[in-house]
């Protein structure tokens, strides 16, 4: 029966179903298409860009796996690492540290999972745009949810994350 009680909590996400229905597809081949050439454009507050540099910024993960998920994207739309210049590999490993310095100062962050995906099948979404993931991690920080439940809880909205860590870059 529709709403009869029984003994489950109810943890109530609805905008995860914005990701579910979103086609992430797209064709982001082309900087028209690209999310991170659009993202530098718009205000930060509704990017969610942290940072800018000269040739990369930071920005948060739309669809993050723990509060304070940044990317470190160049400006240029270019997929592959070996295709950075030497003054964008430099700004993108000193924005990556940064982040580090910046989360760890902001949350108390106890780890990091660092990363790029390189192409399609290494698992990268938007393969057409290079960018490095810096995923801040705690001790017990994964839980039944993402185990049993396939669902990530993340206690903080993104628009308080971004301000949150933008206060601190400085």
């Amino acid at each position: 029966m529709t709403g009869a009680p029984d003994d489950l909590e109810r943890l109530w996400t609805p905008h995860r179903m914005a990701y579910i229905k979103e086609d992430r597809a797209g064709d982001h081949d082309e900087p028209t298409g690209c999310p991170f050439c659009r993202a530098p454009g718009l205000p930060d507050e509704d990017s969610l860009v942290v940072a800018r540099g000269t040739s990369v910024f930071a920005v948060l993960n739309l669809y993050p796996y723990n509060p304070g998920h940044l990317m470190v994207c160049p400006y240029r739309h270019v997929a592959d690492y070996t295709d950075l210049t030497a003054e964008e590999t430099v700004e993108l490993a000193t924005f990556t540290q940064t982040a580090m310095r910046v989360i760890r100062r902001a949350s108390g962050a106890h780890g990091f999972n660092l990363g790029m995906n390189q192409g399609t099948v290494a698992g990268a979404g938007i393969a057409a745009h290079l960018h490095q993931h810096i995923v801040p991690r705690w001790g017990g920080d994964t839980n039944f949810m993402p185990v049993v439940g396939r669902t990530k809880v993340l206690p903080q909205l993104l628009t308080d994350t971004r301000k949150l860590l933008a206060s601190v870059w400085d």
